[in-house]
């Protein structure tokens, strides 16, 4: 059995993100402004890619299914009468931002060798934005996104503490940038991330394709930049090795502006919608390919 998702209280076209919203009662229910006939033909064609009030969804599924642009990658309940903006592309943004000048630095782009002005945008965006966003994520009921973009925050400020000139003198106290202590510290500082990202990884194994990106270019990032540190002879990254995980952050750093630009642009503001396409084998492949079964039927 299938229903028609909600319209909102302005008449405009809601994306749906795979889930329904709550239903209310009929004696609660606002009144709901007639759709003009432009606005029908627009929800009929978005209804087709699965979004907009014509969109056809399971009644008995009461949980919304993954979408990248929410930044969660499972089966969860929806909050009910949300308030709240969704911070999930706002904490993208400022992780993409961040990662895509240090990688840029890394790949010896105009050739930059020091990556201090890096540590601005890590203190200020990428660490102090991207927290704010993860502590919003825990208040609309997303853990995955308030640990994910909480702890990744963490990460750059944690980063740009390293490597502040003449601030917190951590270079200095472990032999300064070319010595052995430092170079084998911070790549275990690099492998703990990596690690951190693989747990991440697996979370999104039955999300979409764009999110799983995301995780699987950054983990692949923070395993080269490990390994270049850790195999750099003791004096130096082994530059080729960086240089690989440099190209990786790039690829982490578009796959997080595409996700960010998929949980902002909406029927509202954009006359497109950005295809996250989700795994055959996702809550909402399955159900596709079940619909798409029962029509051929």
């Amino acid at each position: 059995m299938s229903t028609e998702a909600e319209v909102s209280n302005n008449g405009a076209l809601e994306k749906d993100v795979g889930g329904i919203a709550p239903q209310q009662s009929s004696e609660t229910a606002p009144d709901v402004t007639p759709m003009s006939a432009h606005e029908h033909e627009v929800a009929r064609a978005a209804a087709r890619f699965g979004y907009g009030p014509l969109a056809h969804v399971n009644t008995t599924d009461a949980t919304l299914r993954p979408f990248g642009g929410e930044f969660q990658p499972g089966l969860y309940k929806p909050v009910t009468d949300r308030k709240f903006g969704n911070p999930a592309p706002l904490g993208l943004s400022a992780f993409a931002l961040t990662t895509f000048v240090l990688s840029a630095i890394n790949m010896n782009a105009a050739d930059i060798t020091e990556p201090n002005i890096v540590v601005a945008l890590a203190f200020g965006y990428g660490g102090l934005v991207q927290l704010l966003a993860g502590m919003w994520e825990m208040a609309v009921g997303n853990t995955f996104g308030a640990t994910a973009l909480s702890s990744y925050g963490g990460f750059w400020l944690s980063f740009a503490i390293v490597l502040t000139p003449g601030g917190f003198e951590i270079v200095d106290s472990l032999g300064g940038s070319s010595s052995k202590e430092f170079n084998y510290s911070f790549g275990l500082f690099l492998m703990g991330w990596f690690i951190f990202t693989t747990v991440l990884l697996f979370c999104t194994l039955k999300s979409t394709v764009a999110f799983f990106l995301l995780f699987f270019f950054l983990d692949l990032t923070f395993l080269l930049l490990g390994i270049a540190y850790l195999q750099g002879g003791g004096t130096a990254a082994n530059p080729k090795i960086a240089k690989a995980g440099g190209f990786f952050g790039l690829l982490a750093a578009f796959a997080a502006w595409y996700n960010a630009l998929a949980g902002i642009a909406d029927t509202s503001n954009s006359f497109f919608i950005l295809p996250v396409i989700h795994f055959p084998w996702s809550a909402t492949g399955r159900s596709r390919r079940e619909k798409s079964e029962r029509e051929l039927a």
